[in-house]
């Protein structure tokens, strides 16, 4: 660990209903930063816990020191939102992403970190080669998952779901996250640096131990919706106009190819004024103008949303940082 560049080192952790992995959590982290060298940050985001996970956080802040900064969001707003909590309250130079139920190991942290620095990389994801989760509900969903987001975002990871990752902070902070974005963040980053600039390394992997999973069925339909999302901005999220004035000019080109060939039999005497192929035709040079205007202009709406610096997908009412340079643990 002595041969890791000078950095300063924030690690963002989620947490919900985790109360049982607390104390075991934070404990782990210790151990195996015991003798970085390097000032780093615990940042933990309590995401609308009602187990006592708030309490027992504040518990290990006041034990620990203030390196350990628990979060605490108003309600569950999800993983995604959480995440991106920790992150915009993350003052290091790297931040590293993890899990909070123990699957992840801590003691991975400093290899990525490592090759994230000494590459000169702006990602380093961990690859759960040996993954201790049940094969139905967790592995072949994820295989399928991770086939599919390969095929779509051309990024040649094994494990995107994996939540243990390094990122360099300049970069990682360029992105904003919602919905279940969490997973695409390597996608998400392609946008603003180089995937020959991302990694990917084995890390450990643990069975849960203590607590419920969160993760279900039910992910699947949003993780789904969220990379169709995922691989219109990939495409076109500098020309978006490409993509609906494309699909409304198809639209419209249906339409007026329609409504032509109703004009012709018209011209020949035929009455067409009851004919469903009208209404058809009239209806497709309508969704035509829709796709041109109101479909751009929603899209870029919701863009510039997001990525105005005053918005976030999550409420919080932790306190504001304490002042720079009381925060971070430092081995001597």
């Amino acid at each position: 660990m002595n041969n890791i560049p000078a950095h300063r080192l924030s690690i963002v952790v989620p947490m919900y209903n985790e109360v049982d992995n607390v104390e075991p959590f934070v404990t782990a982290v210790h151990q195996a930063l015991d003798k970085y060298p390097h000032p780093w940050e615990l940042i933990i985001v309590n995401d609308g816990s009602r187990d006592g996970t708030q309490q027992a956080l504040d518990e290990q802040a006041r034990l620990r020191g203030p390196h350990v900064r628990p979060i605490h969001l108003w309600r569950n707003f999800r993983q995604t939102a959480a995440m991106q909590a920790g992150i915009d309250a993350s003052r290091g130079d790297v931040i590293v992403t993890l899990d909070g139920d123990l699957q992840n190991d801590p003691i991975d942290i400093p290899k990525l970190v490592e090759k994230l620095l000494k590459e000169d990389l702006d990602l380093v994801a961990g690859w759960r080669q040996n993954r201790q989760d049940g094969v139905f509900l967790r592995k072949i969903p994820s295989k399928i998952a991770n086939r599919l987001i390969r095929k779509i975002t051309q990024l040649e990871f094994q494990d995107l779901g994996c939540s243990l990752k390094a990122y360099r902070a300049s970069v990682l902070k360029r992105v904003s996250l919602y919905g279940e974005m969490h997973r695409f963040i390597p996608a998400w980053m392609a946008t603003v640096t180089s995937p020959a600039r991302m990694s990917e390394v084995a890390v450990s992997h643990h069975a849960r131990t203590r607590g419920e999973s969160k993760y279900g069925i039910s992910r699947t339909l949003r993780v789904v919706l969220d990379l169709l999302a995922v691989n219109f901005f990939l495409r076109f999220a500098g020309r978006p106009g490409h993509f609906f004035g494309g699909v409304g000019l198809g639209v419209g080109l249906v339409g007026g190819l329609i409504l032509s060939y109703l004009a012709a039999l018209k011209i020949m005497g035929e009455n067409i004024g009851g004919r469903p192929l009208l209404w058809l035709g009239f209806f497709c040079v309508l969704g035509g103008l829709q796709f041109l205007t109101t479909g751009v202009l929603a899209e870029l709406l919701i863009r510039i949303y997001y990525d105005r610096g005053e918005i976030a997908p999550y409420h919080t009412s932790t306190k504001p940082a304490l002042a720079e340079g009381e925060a971070w643990h430092q081995t001597h």
